[in-house]
């Protein structure tokens, strides 16, 4: 029962209020019985009667005696229940002043700021303990995304700069004469500017799909079609790697309702990456099948997998695993998977990764629900 109230801030009110009320009363109680003696004798002797006039009026004596002890138990009480309310105004009102006080800093930039003193055991967390660790947990997801997005800056950065410095360098030996004007020199030239476009363009996507600046044109989709689209999109890519891409396909796929482009454009990206990092030789395998109401498709590779403390991370924006792999291998800025995630969400549907290491390949499923006719 006492565990119950704790966990209630309305019935810590009421008990503070109860407690003032008992304080009070109790202060009043035993103020009128120490006072009430004297000031009902005090009365007493001063009245004419006990001086050998008349005969004395008791109950006005009483009256008087009584209203006296009164007066000094109510003002003894009052001040009694001052100060408790006080310090009772004061447990309540403390972790709000810190909250808003820390609220302040954050909004200052402070990222770091939390609050203390609140009750971790949920069995005596109140309504305002509940509130100082969701404000706990807020200010570290604020300080985490202050983290990514300085992290961003330095990435954009460097992925902006790496094919500028390469296009500008390229342009300054053309002029100078140094590089003769070849085919292979514009080339070289236009892939690093297709390098920028594509980063323009993920950072264009991604701004779109968080804020929800977008509509899904929603008809029905064939699974096969949509994994056969995404198949000849990279063929050309997946021959050059010498990488082989097969495809799984349950029989009788049921229709589902979505955006074809937007999903073929989640598809491609997963196969993109699976292709990526794939060792030459190697396979990838798309698999569709049908678990209760859903389509679930996933995208299995043989490659460099995935360590376990990257996994709950991945679909986080601008993360990745190896940041100088990546460069390397001219991959993405870690737009991708985080759109990816949005677009399958729009749907209705889930989006996952499993691995079992580093060097044991990786998985990248969606679930989407099937469209009742």
């Amino acid at each position: 029962m006492w565990s119950k109230l704790r966990r209630h801030l309305a019935a810590k009110l009421f008990l503070s209020y109860l407690i003032v009320v008992l304080v009070g009363m109790a202060v009043l109680v035993v103020a009128v019985e120490i006072t009430i003696p004297s000031a009902f004798q005090r009365h007493m002797m001063g009245m004419p009667g006990m001086m050998g006039g008349k005969k004395p009026d008791m109950f006005s004596g009483f009256r008087s005696g009584v209203n006296e002890a009164l007066t000094i138990s109510a003002g003894a009480a009052l001040l009694a229940a001052l100060g408790v309310s006080v310090w009772m105004s004061r447990k309540v009102v403390a972790p709000v002043q810190a909250i808003t006080q820390a609220s302040l800093r954050i909004a200052d930039g402070h990222f770091n700021q939390r609050v203390s003193g609140a009750n971790d055991d949920p069995q005596y967390a109140d309504e305002l303990d509940q509130l100082a660790q969701a404000f706990n947990q807020m200010a570290e997801r604020l300080e985490h995304t202050e983290q990514m997005r300085s992290q961003l800056l330095g990435d954009v950065s460097h992925e902006l700069r790496t094919p500028l410095t390469a296009i500008k360098g390229s342009m300054e030996a053309l002029v100078d004469g140094v590089l003769l004007a070849e085919r292979a020199t514009f080339e070289q030239i236009e892939q690093e500017a297709d390098r920028l476009q594509r980063l323009v363009n993920d950072l264009q996507e991604l701004s779109r799909v968080e804020a929800g600046a977008y509509e899904l044109d929603r008809q029905e989709v064939s699974i096969e079609a949509l994994v056969q689209a995404a198949a000849q999109r990279l063929d050309q890519q997946f021959l050059q790697k010498n990488i082989s891409l097969i495809t799984h396909l349950s029989p009788d796929l049921p229709i589902i309702l979505g955006d074809q482009d937007r999903l073929l454009q989640v598809l491609t990206n997963l196969l993109n990456n699976a292709c990526q990092y794939t060792a030459p030789g190697s396979e990838v395998h798309v698999e569709v099948n049908q678990q209760r109401d859903e389509v679930i498709l996933s995208v299995q590779d043989n490659g460099v997998g995935i360590p376990a403390e990257h996994l709950a991370h991945l679909f986080t924006r601008f993360y990745r695993v190896d940041k100088s792999r990546s460069r390397q291998a001219g991959g993405g800025s870690g737009i991708g998977l985080t759109i990816a995630k949005h677009l399958i969400e729009a749907h209705g549907g889930r989006i996952w990764v499993e691995s079992a290491g580093p060097g044991k390949g990786s998985t990248f499923a969606f679930a989407l629900p099937i469209h009742k006719q």
